[in-house]
């Protein structure tokens, strides 16, 4: 496992609530046959996409928006593509917040924050 930074609890580590033994299964399926920052930041991407389920409403900055997707940015980022109204915004998974109760699949934004960051 390969863990990138370490970041302090913020509002968008909200949600699901995972212990580490968990994580460490989840992070360990998505990249079993992942080497590279790119492979498994692509391995995390194509878990989300098979198992999140969107679109999914959550609260950001105290405003209703839509997570539409998931998009993987050129510097192996993973990001949400949110709505609101006819505005588009793409937001890192690691400031996301999740809406309680968290969509079918939230457990993979977990995961990915959990191998991005270190924090549980």
């Amino acid at each position: 496992m390969s863990t990138k930074r370490k970041g302090k609890d913020t509002p968008a580590k909200q949600g699901t609530r995972l212990s580490k033994a968990r994580l460490d299964e989840l992070v360990e399926e998505a990249l079993v046959d992942a080497y590279g920052d790119s492979e498994q930041a692509t391995s995390f991407y194509t878990m989300m996409e098979n198992d999140l389920r969107l679109p999914f409403e959550t609260e950001i900055l105290g405003a209703a928006a839509t997570v539409e997707s998931i998009d993987i940015t050129e510097d192996d980022q993973l990001v949400a593509v949110c709505r609101k109204g006819k505005t588009r915004q793409r937001i890192s998974l690691t400031e996301l917040p999740l809406p309680s109760p968290p969509p079918e699949g939230a457990e993979w934004i977990v995961a990915y924050r959990y191998w991005r960051t270190g924090d549980v």
